[in-house]
């Protein structure tokens, strides 16, 4: 499936901004399933410096910095890629849930890169009252993407998509208590469970497409950036990205800018200013097959 990313943020400021330095996530990850046939990044003002580069996990960031006084920042992503996700593996093909945690927990051979996602993140701690929500679903030996299937479901019948109900640093806890959030937040519960688990998890950030398969309601989370969940189902299958927010595993309608430990570490935009006063925010995104 090849698709045309639009992505448009703007930024306006009740005072002038002096100085600012951004980090962004923008560019989309180029992957064996993720062919990148375009991208670029525009910038108003221009900045007076730009640095491009991969940041720990292998995404791609620019680092910009402007240097005279401006009133607005406005940032856009005009990209063309093309996905073409392999099919997931049969459920009772993956090992009992129980033996992939065990796997993490030694952190030696395989299983090395993967074991950093188990560990706690600020935004993604493991708590255990997620991991008290997740315990249903993850039953004694019970084949691991059986379990993540189940996990997912969950998430999208008990939690109701409410923007606004939450901030970015919401807790987790928070979330479970009032079962209300956005893709961010059920994206950091499932995340929070699985590392309760002892289960490799990681944040991924990228776009749902704006428009559904002929025949389907449109997808939660689309008209923004979107998060969800990649899970480790170890080293003969690797990593399955699965979207709690509207009960998928990832194939053919997402498209991933990069991955980290929380939404944290890959924040589309990301800034230090001086000056700025109040500001105001909106954000336009468009992903459309071609």
């Amino acid at each position: 499936m090849r698709y045309r990313v639009r992505h448009e943020t703007a930024y306006n400021y009740a005072e002038p901004v002096d100085l600012a330095a951004h980090i962004l996530h923008l560019t989309p990850r180029a992957l064996p399933y993720q062919q990148i046939i375009a991208a670029s990044v525009g910038a108003d003002p221009v900045p007076g410096r730009i640095t491009t580069g991969t940041d720990h996990f292998g995404n791609q960031a620019s680092w910009l910095f402007i240097d005279k006084p401006h009133a607005h920042f406005d940032v856009i992503l005009d990209a063309v890629v093309e996905v073409a996700l392999p099919p997931p593996p049969p459920d009772d093909a993956t090992q009992a849930w129980e033996d992939v945690a065990r796997m993490a927990a030694q952190a030696g051979g395989p299983s090395w890169r993967a074991a950093e996602f188990v560990f706690d993140s600020p935004l993604a701690p493991a708590v255990h009252a997620a991991r008290d929500y997740a315990a249903k679903s993850f039953t004694e030996a019970r084949p691991l993407l059986a379990a993540l299937r189940d996990l997912n479901r969950r998430i999208r019948c008990d939690f109701v998509f409410r923007p606004g109900a939450t901030a970015i640093a919401t807790p987790v806890a928070t979330v479970l208590r009032q079962r209300a959030g956005v893709c961010q937040d059920f994206a950091h519960l499932m995340i929070s469970a699985l590392r309760a688990l002892g289960l490799p998890a990681r944040y991924i950030s990228g776009y749902i497409r704006t428009r559904p398969p002929p025949g389907q309601s449109k997808r939660r989370g689309c008209d923004q950036s979107h998060a969800w969940v990649g899970a480790w189902l170890g080293p003969e299958h690797g990593w399955l990205d699965l979207d709690p927010t509207n009960d998928l595993i990832v194939s053919d309608e997402h498209v991933i800018l990069g991955w980290g430990r929380d939404y944290a570490d890959v924040s589309p935009v990301r800034g230090v200013l001086l000056g700025g006063g109040a500001h105001s925010l909106s954000v336009s995104v468009d992903l459309e097959s071609e």
